[in-house]
Parts: structure tokens; C-alpha cells; sequence
């Protein structure tokens, strides 16, 4: 059974429902969209939209690399459910990214990895960076050298 409008949907259906019931990990990322998005728009709720703009974007790492401008330009979104879902993707890569109140230590270059892939993972160019530790491996600081072109950075050893 198809319903139009969210207010018809079964209460067990709705997202906000199911959020406040059994918790945020059970929703899907079209329901956690919805949610975000509030409103369907002209002809589709909000559980269709939220649907319809994962599949046109390629899922949340597709929505995660549109610009503001390339999100606004797809068809239901404006200015403001686009402003939206952008904070709302930057609060998740930020909550990712916490550092915390003792400075890690690194022992392998997995440890390395683990710091600064999810932060890096979305850039859309090489990035040089330099980890500066102490003589404990404690982290002291993360400098970036060069920003390089799609598939390379070019880093002279003086710099």
C-alpha cells in the first residue's frame, strides 16, 4: 500500500516514531535523511524524496561530495533543506574527527591511518602532510606540505 502523505503512514512506519522508539542505529539512511529533510516536496513525501535523492547521488558518500550548488540543483532540494543536509554531513565528519583531550600515540602506521583517513578520505586531491611527534610518539601536530593535483603531489625534501 502506497502512502502520500507521512501523517497516513502507520505510527511503527514514521521516522521520527521509530527514532524516538528503538534509537537511531535502527533507521535506515533514507529515514535518518528524512528526518534531516523535515518535508517531502511538490508530489512525493519525505520518505520518497529522502529515497529518491540517495539513489540520484549515490548514496551518503555521493550527497557527501556534492557541492552546495550541485545539492540545490537537484530536484526538491532548495536553499534551505540544502544548508540542511550539508550541516548535517559536516556534524558527522566533525563528531568523526573529536580529538581527545590527551594526545594519541602512534606506534604503527596503522595507528596514523586510524588519526587522519576519515578526515582525508573525501578530499578530492593528494594532500602532503607532515606528523610531528614527540620523543614518546605522542602527537604533536599534523602540517599539511602540498596539496598536489587528482593522483599526485609533487614535494620537494627542503620543504
Amino acid at each position: 500500500m502506497k502512502y502520500r502523505r507521512l501523517k497516513d503512514l502507520p505510527e511503527d512506519l514514521k521516522p521520527r516514531e521509530r527514532l524516538h522508539q528503538y534509537g537511531p542505529e535502527v533507521l535506515s539512511n533514507k529515514e535518518i535523511l528524512a528526518i534531516i529533510l523535515r518535508t517531502g516536496s511538490k508530489g512525493e513525501n519525505v520518505l520518497e524524496l529522502a529515497e529518491r535523492i540517495l539513489v540520484e547521488t549515490g548514496g551518503l558518500r555521493g550527497l557527501a561530495e556534492l557541492s552546495l550548488s550541485e545539492l540545490q540543483a537537484v530536484n526538491g532540494i532548495g536553499p534551505a533543506k540544502a544548508a540542511q543536509v550539508k550541516a548535517a554531513l559536516e556534524l558527522g565528519r566533525r563528531s568523526v574527527n573529536v580529538e581527545p583531550m590527551s594526545r594519541p600515540v602512534i606506534n604503527s602506521p596503522a595507528d596514523v591511518a586510524g588519526l587522519v583517513m576519515e578526515e582525508m578520505r573525501l578530499l578530492d586531491r593528494e594532500h602532503f602532510r607532515i606528523m610531528s611527534l614527540s620523543t614518546r610518539n605522542n602527537v604533536l601536530g599534523i602540517s599539511p606540505v602540498s596539496i598536489g593535483s587528482l593522483n599526485s603531489s609533487i614535494v620537494h625534501p627542503r620543504e
